[in-house]
């Protein structure tokens, strides 16, 4: 199970979204609705930049898709936080891994994404502090494609 997420020193500046019609309108005014990827001109590809895309379907599922050029998938968002320091904490369950996991985006001034941190529900971590651990490399930013 996830840890409790961090709001700050004060809860005030938090909002939980787990209902459909909040998540939906948490991840909307937030700004993380689209397609996002690191080099939009670029062909998805595995190892040189996956294309995301966050959407609302008709039945108020937020769905988060991913493709990597020769592999896509799709996954529902589940929850959706937004703390006192404006990070964006999402939590997404992937079927064809048969995990949730979380993570953290952080939307730019300029209006890049980056990822935080990401991990699993048994707490390991994949990113952490914008950076991925396996390397200690930041995370790169994301700019909108649509």
């Amino acid at each position: 199970m996830f840890e409790p997420l961090d709001c700050g020193s004060s809860a005030v500046g938090c909002v939980h979204a787990r209902g459909r019609e909040s998540l939906a309108t948490t991840v909307e005014q937030w700004g993380l609705l689209g397609s996002w990827a690191v080099d939009c001109a670029a062909r998805p590809d595995r190892d040189k930049g996956a294309l995301l895309i966050y959407e609302i379907r008709k039945d108020g599922r937020v769905m988060y898709r991913r493709n990597f050029g020769e592999a896509k998938d799709e996954n529902e968002v589940v929850s959706a936080m937004v703390n006192a320091d404006g990070l964006l904490n999402v939590m997404v369950y992937f079927p064809l891994l048969q995990q949730t996991r979380e993570f953290g985006l952080l939307l730019s001034k300029q209006g890049s994404l980056r990822a935080v941190y990401n991990r699993s529900e048994r707490g390991e971590y994949t990113i952490r502090d914008g950076k991925y651990v396996a390397t200690g490399a930041p995370t790169p930013a994301q700019q909108r494609c649509d």
